[in-house]
């Protein structure tokens, strides 16, 4: 008979957790969600990624570390541009 997993039963965050990843992990994820939210709001309202670094008053390459999923180290306040630049707001809590 194998080895019990010790992770049967319990929750995804659990398992992150355990592992000492549930953070980083987060972090990624929610950076991934408002990428991809900005890029819908971007195809939605038709605006191209050379008039979005414009309004974002930004470099190209820097709106495409935004917009890209695999790059998770983006400052809050290139977040914020971004939001702005599509007539949204970025909220965060605490919970």
């Amino acid at each position: 008979m194998g080895k019990k997993n010790r992770h049967i039963g319990t929750s995804f965050d659990s398992f992150l957790k355990t592992e000492g990843i549930y953070e980083e992990v987060t972090a990624a994820a929610i950076k991934r969600t408002i990428a991809l939210r900005i890029e819908e709001e971007m195809t939605s309202q038709n605006i191209s990624k050379s008039e979005m670094a414009r309004r974002m008053k930004t470099s190209a390459s820097q709106l495409g570390r935004l917009l890209d999923p695999e790059h998770d180290k983006v400052q809050l306040d290139t977040l914020c541009k971004a939001a702005s630049a599509v007539g949204k707001a970025l909220e965060i809590s605490l919970v």
